[in-house]
């Protein structure tokens, strides 16, 4: 191979390979003189946002017991802004990324002692090889020292109080600090309050330039060019030479350094708030008094710095320690919303800063990833044409689904039609993809909506099959993230009995519930970009996720359909709407349980809202309604139809009206009941065909469920044992029911009767039945949910006899939605 070549698939690899990963891997698995810690290292792995701090400050600025305070200070920092801190320094001749427990102690306890130095680059290899001999040193490290060991760990974003610089007179005495040349060839970001006052800041700026080293400074609410502050000033007379806006396009420069890849750093200066800020005309003053009796006592080099410190310290009666505190604190703070934002981009993005965006495809070549590639590791997405708008966006769970049918021998005495526990059972065996999300968005797919899918893999064997097969399916997979923090992509694994019912089932989808999510960041662009009619959620996402995508969805002006999944899982909806127990909440347009997890949701309803309440409107009205005589006979109608068993359906989804206006009830072999609040405009209320199925209340006749409320309403003011709050919320509750004027109940009964010889499988067979349904209604001109409904039972009837978990033939129900 030719020496251009080589040189040509070396840089290809660095630039489209994890590189500082690797050799991070190679130096801290491998070197006895690097040891970073578990917590750290996890950290790293899974990316995880990472924040490094140095141990100068502790063992040579500040005297034990406080430096132990400071420390834990900025640690804690960095932990409530969600990240993890790094602190760097050398313990008993071996240098350390993070520390494990009572580590750190020992080193801060040395701080002062003559075996405890002050370690840069050059002094890296003294003290780790003395600690060959037995003669075991420590160090808190400096800028320069830290930032090397972060770059050998893996880590990026490095905050620290101030820089080191040119120092005056520089030019002559070559008094350069090695600051600058480390950022001159290490990739790290450096977040700092800039230069210390006292140094040649010109100079040093003309010398990060010669080094390749792009400068830049917070704008911090400011417009327009600013200084490159002075370290205890905001403003040092200098322009800085690029401002930097927020923590998001800091950490997008980043990003874009280490994806070319550039091999040198960035400085981000970060002011001093500006109530701590001091004056620069007495600064000025200050430090060329400090600078003047370091040059008369002949103080130079390493010894310099302090001695000016000290001298600053004295001269300003000690305000210049109060701004060190302030502004160390404030660079820890910007540093870690630095690193969240890089760890997002890099672990969620999906290529937001593609310059070929324009054209709608990114450069990853799906067809590309078959079964035998691997997942890239350095993009957290695949994407096929971005940016297509959608009909229908649907958020939830994707999986690998395993299906084991009991297929007991005929020639067995035993004739059991469900498996044995607790040994082995023979059983037919089949693998599909799955997720009641991908399972919904596959039925949409096949009806020719326009879909888009949102939901997360793991970089894993699973995750890699599970995107082939929506690729191989035509399907987008813009909206699928990949995920490197240790997650698992999603399993379900269901044990069904010799009829192909359902005897248990087990899933792993915790790969969709991490509460300190920013569902925004990862999706927010998909829901912006796609404007669709409908968004549909499934209970696979924590509370917190669920309520972040339903106020993204409303917030585009979406109608929203849930699934709850599971009886388990059902409820997650509600614990995220704190209001629940003061007022009717609007969750979304429409559920679609079954039986068991309605009751669910109605046992939930019923301990932590306040619908037992007297001031509950919606309770007034259901007694009333419980005493209108049409009701009754219809009620009593549906308890001849029903099992006993399904009986208190009807109660419990009227109960749930007014948080989900619409609710299909899937009833198994029963059918469905649609049950479902009408406003004044729906066509049904002037339909003789639907007014067997509408109700009103007692008394009101056909005047309207909003009539009977302001009524109930007017009764309920009269009361004079209600408190402030409760009026308060009564009011709001009437405010949100005024424009409904009915309730419209009907039982469909199913399509057909499946022989169990017929049933291949249950699953998906509710995902199907939703993804009809929202086909459907996401037309420009929608049907009636009554003809969808009937739809939608034909095309689950499709599923149960399929052995996919949706069948593809329901793509022929297309014509008639």
């Amino acid at each position: 191979m030719s020496l251009s070549l080589l040189a040509r698939d070396v840089f290809h690899n660095l630039a489209t390979k994890p590189f500082v990963r690797l050799s991070r891997r190679l130096l801290s698995t491998r070197s006895p003189f690097l040891k970073v810690s578990d917590e750290v290292q996890d950290a790293i792995d899974s990316g995880k946002p990472v924040v490094a701090l140095e141990t100068t400050i502790y063992t040579h600025g500040f005297p034990y017991p406080e430096n132990i305070a400071l420390c834990s200070r900025l640690e804690g920092l960095v932990r409530v802004g969600g990240g993890i801190p790094a602190t760097i320094g050398v313990l008993n001749g071996v240098a350390r990324v993070g520390f494990e427990a009572g580590e750190l102690n020992e080193l801060l306890e040395s701080a002062g002692t003559d075996t405890t130095l002050k370690i840069s680059r050059r002094d890296l290899a003294y003290v780790c090889g003395l600690g060959i001999k037995t003669e075991n040193l420590n160090g808190g490290t400096t800028v320069s020292g830290t930032m090397l060991l972060a770059h050998l760990a893996g880590i990026k974003v490095f905050a620290t109080g101030g820089l080191g610089g040119v120092h005056k007179d520089g030019q002559s005495s070559m008094d350069i600090s090695a600051d600058l040349t480390e950022l001159g060839r290490t990739p790290v970001a450096v977040i700092s309050s800039g230069c210390k006052s006292f140094l040649d800041i010109p100079r040093t700026l003309e010398y990060l330039e010669t080094q390749g080293v792009c400068v830049g400074t917070f704008s911090d609410g400011r417009t327009g060019r600013v200084d490159l502050p002075a370290f205890w000033t905001r403003d040092s007379g200098v322009p800085s030479p690029k401002t930097i806006y927020n923590e998001a396009d800091a950490a997008a420069i980043i990003y874009a350094q280490s994806r070319l890849p550039i091999m040198s750093g960035l400085l981000f200066a970060n002011p001093i708030p500006e109530e701590f800020s001091l004056s620069k005309s007495k600064m000025d003053h200050v430090m060329s008094e400090a600078v003047r009796l370091a040059k008369e006592n002949g103080i130079s080099g390493s010894n310099n710095t302090p001695f000016v410190l000290a001298k600053i310290r004295e001269l300003t009666d000690g305000a210049t320690v109060k701004a060190n505190s302030v502004l160390v604190e404030n660079n820890v703070i910007r540093g870690t919303k630095v690193a969240v934002e890089l760890s997002n981009l890099e672990l969620n993005s999906k290529e937001t800063f593609d310059r070929r965006k324009s054209a709608g495809v990114v450069e990853v070549p799906v067809h590309s990833y078959g079964l035998s590639q691997p997942l890239p590791k350095d993009r957290s997405t695949i994407s096929i044409r971005n940016r297509q708008p959608a009909d229908v966006l649907v958020a939830g769970s994707l999986a690998i689904d395993t299906t084991c049918n009991y297929n007991s021998d005929k020639e067995s005495k035993t004739k059991v039609g469900s498996p044995e526990m607790h040994t082995s059972n023979p059983a037919i065996i089949t693998q599909s993809l799955g997720g009641v999300g991908q399972n919904i968005a596959s039925a949409l797919n096949y009806l020719g909506t326009p879909v888009q899918f949102c939901s997360a893999v793991a970089a894993d064997a699973s995750g890699q099959t599970a995107v082939k097969m929506l690729v191989d399916r035509g399907m987008r997979v813009d909206g699928i993230k990949i995920l490197q923090d240790g997650s698992r992509t999603a399993q379900y694994m269901a044990f069904n009995d010799n009829n192909n019912e359902l005897v248990i089932a087990m899933a792993d989808m915790r790969i969709l519930e991490n509460e300190q999510r920013d569902v925004s960041v990862l999706w927010g662009s998909p829901i912006a970009s796609s404007k669709p009619r409908w968004l549909v959620i499934d209970a696979n996402w924590d509370p917190s996720s669920l309520k972040q995508w339903i106020t993204m969805g409303k917030a585009s002006g979406a109608k929203v359909a849930y699934e709850p999944v599971s009886v388990g899982k059902s409820c997650r909806v509600f614990t995220s709407f704190p209001d629940l127990k003061r007022r009717l909440v609007h969750i979304a347009d429409l559920a679609t349980p079954n039986t068991s997890e309605l009751r669910a949701m109605f046992d939930y309803i019923g301990q932590h809202s306040h619908c037992e309440s007297a001031v509950n409107i919606w309770n007034v009205f259901l007694n009333s309604l419980k005493r209108e005589e049409r009701f009754k006979r219809a009620q009593h109608e549906l308890a001849d139809v029903l099992k006993a068993e399904d009986k208190f359906i009807v109660i419990c989804s009227l109960k749930l009206l007014p948080y989900f206006p619409c609710i299909l009830t899937k009833i198994g072999s029963s059918g469905v009941l649609l049950t479902e609040l009408l406003r004044k405009d729906d066509i049904r209320l002037t339909d003789s065909r639907a007014k067997p199925h509408i109700f009103f209340g007692e008394g009101s006749g056909e005047i309207g469920l909003g009539k009977g409320i302001q009524d109930i309403l007017q009764s309920l003011r009269r009361q004079t044992d209600i408190d402030p709050d409760g009026r308060f919320y009564l009011e709001k509750d009437s405010e949100y029911l005024k424009d409904y004027a009915g309730v419209y109940m009907r039982l469909f009964p199913p399509a057909e009767i499946v022989p169990q010889d017929e049933i291949v499988s249950v699953n998906g067979v509710g995902d199907t039945f939703l993804g009809i349904i929202v086909a459907g209604l996401a037309k420009e001109s929608p049907k009636s949910m009554d003809e969808l409904v009937m739809l939608a039972q034909r095309g689950s009837v499709m599923t149960l006899r399929s052995t996919e978990s949706v069948s593809p033939e329901i793509s022929s129900l297309r014509p008639l939605l």
